[in-house]
C-alpha cells in the first residue's frame, strides 16, 4: 500500500466523519423546539463536521502534490467565531424573552467579587 492509497482512505474516513456531524447538527437544527437547544446543535456538532471536512481537504492537497493551507486559516476563523456568534444569538434570544431566562444570581455581597462571607473568613 502506498501512501497515496492510504492518504486516499483517510481522506475518504474523514469526509465520511465530518459528513455525519453535519447531518446530525443539520438534524437537531430542525428537530428541536426551543431557540436555544436548536442553537446548540449547529454550533457545536457542526464545528467539528466541519472541522473534519477542512482536514480532509487539507490531507488530499498534500496527497495529490499540490499543497494548499487556505483551509488552516478558514478553521481558526471557524473557530474563533462560532463561539462569539453562538453567544450572542443566545443574548439576543434571552433578551428577546424567547426562552426561559437564566434564573437570578443571589442577592448577596459576595456574588462576582473578591469578597468573602464574614464565616468563611474565619477560617
Amino acid at each position: 500500500m502506498t501512501a497515496q492509497i492510504i492518504g486516499t482512505y483517510f481522506v475518504s474516513l474523514c469526509l465520511v466523519i465530518g459528513a455525519g456531524f453535519v447531518l446530525v447538527g443539520a438534524i437537531g437544527l430542525l428537530k428541536f423546539n426551543d431557540p436555544m437547544t436548536r442553537l446548540h446543535a449547529p454550533t457545536k456538532v457542526g464545528t467539528v463536521g466541519i472541522g473534519m471536512l477542512l482536514v480532509a481537504s487539507i490531507v488530499h492537497s498534500f496527497d495529490i502534490g499540490k499543497p494548499s493551507t487556505h483551509e488552516v486559516l478558514i478553521m481558526i476563523f471557524l473557530f474563533v467565531t462560532a463561539p462569539i456568534s453562538a453567544n450572542f444569538i443566545g443574548k439576543v434570544n434571552i433578551h428577546r424573552r424567547a426562552c426561559e431566562t437564566p434564573p437570578e444570581p443571589p442577592k448577596d455581597d459576595t456574588w462576582s467579587t473578591l469578597s468573602v462571607p464574614d464565616f468563611d473568613s474565619e477560617r
